[in-house]
């Protein structure tokens, strides 16, 4: 069903990705989420941009809710379209916004899933061959909980991003942020072996591919092949498939050096978040400091 909203949305996400830096990701959220309330304008008859008004917002959230949609869900929605409105009343395709008077439905606390350190340890133990497809899934695995990466930045490490000789690595965050992440313990020695003793085998002689972690087919990850690593080793240690994913080792990895003592702030900086708040939902310095934080706080450093 085509809409009103249709013929904006590709100037809008150009928009959000160039203009605002954010990620693929989140751009492609937030026009997933325009599409449904477009649809659900079409439905009402509403026929143009600027014949939206603050009751046909107000009635798309009410009919979320109504169909059992999380607060979480209702307020990125609310996000989404406030921010598509603010553009459009940007460069006058619309007199005014009819979001501006529009409440914000409150965002519940989540608590992230988290593994405790024995499920972790037992996970990643498990994984101990020696030919090159348990050394590439153990520096993997290591890597993720270790260093706490988002599953797209572990899928675009590459060779270059390593600095000081191994001992960090450069991560292109959300909005192209760079932070340097330590790689230290654990993780840095199964990089190593991995690097040493595998990657050769799955590049298959292309010097021009960088990326670190490779597939059988010597192409770079999606985050869908590195999803199913994570729970095909998960379940051999007995790890329900609906309690891990790539970021529940992220949530992990934080919350694990939180109890461990590491300071909240250095833990921001280390996970790439943007606002503190962010990462205090892990409790309900500067980049030459962050080795000794993690070494002394991460569990397998």
């Amino acid at each position: 069903m085509t809409s009103c909203l249709d013929s904006e949305l590709g100037l809008f996400e150009s928009s959000l990705l160039l203009e605002r830096g954010l990620s693929r990701n989140t751009c492609t959220a937030y026009i997933s989420d325009l599409r449904d309330f477009g649809a659900f304008l079409a439905a009402r008859g509403v026929a143009s941009v600027a014949a939206i008004t603050r009751d046909d917002i107000v009635a798309f959230l009410s009919a979320l809710r109504a169909a059992g949609r999380t607060e979480r869900t209702r307020a990125r929605r609310t996000a989404a379209i406030r921010s598509f409105l603010r553009h459009l009343a940007a460069r006058g395709a619309i007199k005014a916004n009819p979001a501006d008077l529009l409440d914000s439905p409150r965002k519940g606390l989540t608590l992230p899933r988290v593994l405790s350190e024995a499920e972790v340890a037992a996970m990643l133990d498990t994984v101990a061959g020696d030919d090159p497809r348990d050394l590439r899934d153990r520096a993997l695995l290591e890597t993720l909980y270790g260093c706490g990466l988002r599953v797209s930045e572990a899928a675009a490490l590459s060779i270059g991003d390593f600095e000081a000789d191994g001992e960090l690595m450069r991560i292109r965050g959300k909005g192209s942020k760079d932070r340097l992440v330590p790689v230290g313990g654990a993780a840095g020695r199964a990089l190593a072996r991995y690097l040493e003793g595998a990657r050769g085998t799955f590049a298959h002689g292309n010097s021009s591919e960088t990326h670190v972690f490779l597939t059988r087919l010597g192409r770079p990850f999606t985050r869908q092949g590195i999803f199913k690593i994570v729970r095909e080793r998960a379940a051999a240690v007995g790890i329900a498939p609906e309690r891990i994913s790539p970021h529940v080792l992220r949530h992990s990895y934080a919350s694990h050096m939180l109890s461990h003592g590491a300071d909240i702030r250095a833990i921001q900086e280390l996970l790439g978040h943007a606002d503190i708040s962010t990462t205090q939902i892990y409790t309900h310095v500067d980049a030459a400091g962050f080795g000794a934080v993690h070494r002394q706080h991460h569990p397998r450093a």
